[in-house]
């Protein structure tokens, strides 16, 4: 990632930046990308939403090499869009971080031979040739983006703040080339634990869900002839084609239904939702959000915040914002908030945007305040003058304040803060807060800022001023791993070679029998090379065409490779014909 390109990436989101490493990528490594879109390519074409097929050729992603993630930038800016190198699995709140600010997060990891067909790891064949190109359709972009501008202020659970851990740690192991059978089960056991650990559904979890049952698996147009949109399902050989058969059962549409389905990684979905369009999509958002803290505020959306255990802002009806770790919600009889309070660095901010003197370094034990009316039901917020006056909240003067709930303050007046002739905070001296027996505040603590609101209009996870909030970070570009190709890499490597030369041979033809006999000498079960041999030798008419298909079914035998050689085959016949 250039240092130019990470300048314009908010501050939270930057830890989750990564580099692509292009020349790490192993030409086993492109051969497996080459064989993914030769086959999306020819699947798809007639199955796919049209915004896919139309946006592959305009993201300039080619179908012989995997795409730098550079270049990917600049054809995605055409799309009002932009590229952002990954790690890997990161945070859902991240992940939709991204999305919220238009840069598509793209993992430059690549699946292995084994798990050409599908992987739950996030790889560039599922970013890049999933997401991306169906980006250039201007309404599903929109639906994409305002998904995550609400997905990245939904709450997760403590609890799936530890499966996220968990869920990582499994892709990471199953798509790794020395995890063992053992280690996968004690990662599929761990993930199993924490998710029976899950008693709340959480809002991040259905926000999870809706992403996964549209943007990642969604079919699109009349149950009974939909078309694909999912990048999940895009970016899947085996599903792609799996996924329309009376094998899977086709859904209506509905946000409640796709929040209510969980859905595992691992396997294949048994059943897809079917929208009927892309309007339809963020609606159906619109209307998911609705529900959410972000919108409706409240004791609740304190409480999601409270079980969240991370940085929360909580927004007032005068307009304040309060961000920091929500750590205690004081209720009235009535369940009703009536004082919060947060724990570690707190900031306090208006219209997004930090108050002076109020950061985080100021507030760097948390902070408290009341919320409610004034005895007589009167809104602090939208008091005049006079009526400050009358209440004694002077600069320079003593003020005491009875609140609705029963809370009481009095304290020294050193300052009135207004937006827009609304007040927002009162700054105390020699300050006393309490309600009943219990003491809220102390004056021996320092001097005390009333953010001043009657009511709770917002709360949502992250930060009000998020680069004043967040600490900068200094980006560090990792060493790339530097090895020797292996045996089998090099004979890949030859192949594509020979693939790129402008002409044919006797040669090329010499070195391809030479590959071969090593592969049957020394690699009886690979498959993809022998495929990619086949293609160059039925284009040049090669008398050992035969011989090599022949290999190639016998092979097929294998359950597990018997889909893949035969779907390659069935392309390599379909080329011939046309």
């Amino acid at each position: 990632m250039q240092k130019q390109a990470l300048n314009e990436i908010p501050k939270h989101l930057r830890p989750y930046v990564s580099t692509q490493h292009y020349n790490q990528y192993t030409p086993i490594d492109h051969a497996v990308w080459r064989y993914i879109m030769r086959q999306n390519h020819h699947a798809l074409k007639d199955v796919a939403h049209p915004a896919y097929t139309e946006g592959l050729r305009s993201s300039g992603i080619s179908i012989d090499s995997i795409p730098q993630v550079e270049e990917m930038n600049a054809c995605l800016g055409k799309a009002g869009w932009g590229a952002v190198t990954i790690d890997g699995l990161i945070p859902s709140a991240a992940f939709f971080g991204f999305q919220g600010y238009g840069m598509l997060p793209i993992a430059t990891e690549i699946r292995k031979v084994e798990n050409i067909e599908y992987t739950p790891a996030p790889d560039i064949v599922h970013e890049a040739a999933g997401h991306a190109p169906i980006l250039f359709d201007e309404t599903y972009a929109k639906y994409v983006k305002l998904f995550g501008e609400i997905g990245s202020k939904g709450f997760a659970t403590k609890e799936e703040h530890e499966l996220f851990d968990a869920i990582r740690t499994l892709t990471i192991v199953m798509e790794s080339r020395t995890s063992t059978p053992k280690e996968v089960e004690a990662a599929k056991l761990a993930v199993a634990e924490k998710q029976a650990a899950i008693t709340h559904v959480s809002e991040i979890l259905e926000i999870s869900r809706l992403f996964w049952w549209t943007v990642e698996y969604g079919l699109i147009g009349d149950l009974e002839n939909p078309k694909i949109y999912g990048a999940g399902l895009l970016s899947s050989v085996g599903e792609s084609k799996h996924c329309l058969t009376d094998a899977v059962q086709k859904v209506p549409y509905s946000v409640e239904a796709c929040i209510q389905t969980d859905y595992d990684v691992t396997v294949m979905q048994p059943q897809l939702f079917v929208c009927s369009s892309f309007e339809q999509l963020i609606e159906g958002l619109e209307t998911y959000a609705n529900t959410m803290a972000l919108r409706r505020g409240g004791t609740e959306g304190l409480n999601k915040a409270l079980r969240s255990g991370t940085t929360a802002t909580t927004v007032l009806n005068s307009g304040i914002q309060i961000t920091g770790t929500i750590a205690q919600v004081i209720t009235n009889s009535d369940g009703d908030a009536i004082y919060i309070k947060t724990t570690g660095p707190t900031a306090l901010s208006v219209g997004n945007r930090q108050l002076p003197n109020h950061s985080k370094d100021i507030h760097a034990d948390g902070f408290g305040t009341p919320i409610g009316l004034l005895q007589n039901d009167m809104c602090l917020s939208q008091c005049s003058s006079t009526d400050l006056h009358n209440l004694g909240i002077v600069p320079g003067h003593v003020a005491s304040l009875t609140f609705k709930s029963g809370i009481q303050l009095s304290g020294h007046v050193e300052a009135i803060h207004k937006n827009d002739e609304h007040i927002i905070l009162i700054s105390f001296t020699n300050c006393t807060v309490s309600y009943g027996e219990q003491i809220l505040f102390n004056p021996s603590w320092g001097s005390f800022d009333l953010a001043v609101g009657s009511s709770v209009v917002s709360v949502y996870a992250g930060a009000a001023d998020c680069d004043a909030f967040y600490e900068d970070v200094e980006y560090t570009t990792t060493a790339p791993t530097v090895r020797e190709w292996t045996e089998l890499e090099q004979m890949y490597a030859h192949v594509r070679d020979v693939r790129e030369q402008a002409h044919w041979t006797k040669q090329n033809e010499r070195l391809l029998q030479s590959l071969l006999q090593k592969l049957r000498d020394a690699y009886p079960g690979e498959w993809l090379l022998r495929l990619e041999i086949l293609e160059m030798l039925q284009k040049h008419s090669s008398a050992s065409y035969t011989a090599l298909k022949e290999e190639l079914l016998m092979l097929s035998q294998n359950e597990e490779l018997s889909r893949l050689i035969l779907n390659g085959l069935a392309l390599l016949e379909e080329e011939v014909t046309k």
